[in-house]
């Protein structure tokens, strides 16, 4: 399969880089790509693939970070076992927010609006709980070595992250492919239709927004082991949520690798814009925005799909010079049996 060829080569890629870079300044540019593109990919498997427009995503990714902190904190776990458990209460809460939402229909605006709800809910609980570090937000205190998930060098963490995001293009390729991903795609487009078929519309999704819950929890372990620090203002805050879906848009949503380059462009934009003019307060986002619209107005399938957008700019587009010259076709036909009649 071809998508698999692609996906070995960028792990290659990726990992020769690692291996070689020495630089420390480089090597955390890496790892921050990385947790983006795993963010970005994360919302594409429900959002791109499932067209649920998800504005809370930051829950998953928030319930996960809790989770694996709070078992190494409170209960003492390694946190290499504290990983499985922390993706699979992700996944769970993830499912148990799908049941409620798609029992009873909610899509579009309705159901980004109720996750972004959920997210709200989770975040305040964590503010209140003393069990959650309330308001301080919880520590893991700093072990550095292999066992504890703790590295001296960036190096270690991107590892783990590509491990992550190599995981999430496999299964990525898989719903372009499988049966599965075509049921989503076709709940994606016309639930109904999907039914009338035989689909159940309930159960992809909910395996979809499973699928999305359990990587964007991964992210938020992998946020927890790279900072040592969550609270609830940055566990479930919308920075995230934000975050994940504005690579998938810019890259383009419903694709193996929009999210990729559009998360890898829009953070090393976002670092450059940051560098340059971080002396004058603002303008870097200024800047960040005004290049962001520019990219979803000329190109509204995402990045991936540039060369489209700039035929159809030009009038270059070979699928609409051809219906419009079979249109004009038909109307020559039709015309000219319409006056072989009157003969």
């Amino acid at each position: 399969m071809r998508d698999l060829r692609w996906i070995v080569l960028f792990g290659v890629v990726a990992t020769a880089l690692l291996v070689t870079l020495q630089s420390g300044v480089w090597l955390s540019f890496l790892m921050m790509t990385l947790y983006t593109v795993l963010l970005s990919q994360s919302w594409n498997i429900l959002g791109g693939f499932g067209g649920q427009l998800s504005f809370g995503h930051a829950l998953f990714f928030g319930v996960g970070a809790y989770a694996q902190a709070i078992a190494q904190l409170r209960w003492g776990w390694n946190p290499w076992a504290a990983m499985p458990l922390a993706i699979a209460t992700g996944t769970l809460v993830a499912m148990v927010i799908g049941a409620v939402t798609f029992r009873y229909g909610l899509k579009g605006s309705y159901f980004a609006l109720v996750t972004l709800a959920f997210a709200e809910v989770f975040r305040i609980l964590a503010v209140s709980l003393p069990f959650t570090g309330a308001g301080v937000g919880l520590m893991v205190p700093l072990h550095q070595g292999v066992s504890q998930l703790q590295f001296a060098s960036p190096r270690g963490y991107a590892f783990v992250l590509l491990a992550f995001v190599v995981a999430a293009l496999l299964v990525t390729a898989w719903l372009r492919h499988s049966r599965f991903g075509a049921w989503l795609q076709a709940v994606r487009d016309n639930e109904s239709a999907a039914r009338a078929v035989g689909v159940n519309p309930l159960r992809v999704k909910l395996g979809a927004i499973a699928l999305s819950g359990a990587f964007m929890s991964a992210a938020g372990v992998c946020y927890v082991q790279m900072f040592q620090y969550i609270d609830a203002g940055i566990a479930f805050g919308s920075t995230i949520s934000v975050e994940a879906l504005v690579g998938v848009i810019v890259g383009g949503l419903g694709t193996l690798w929009g999210p990729v380059l559009g998360a890898a462009v829009l953070y090393t934009l976002g670092e450059l814009t940051r560098n340059l003019f971080g002396e004058l307060p603002g303008l870097s986002m200024v800047i960040y925005g005004a290049v962001l619209i520019l990219i979803v107005m000329f190109l509204p399938r995402g990045m991936t799909g540039a060369g489209a957008s700039v035929r159809r700019l030009f009038g270059m587009d070979k699928t609409s010079t051809r219906a419009h010259g079979e249109g004009r076709n038909d109307a020559r036909a039709a015309a000219a049996r319409e006056e072989k009649a009157r003969v």
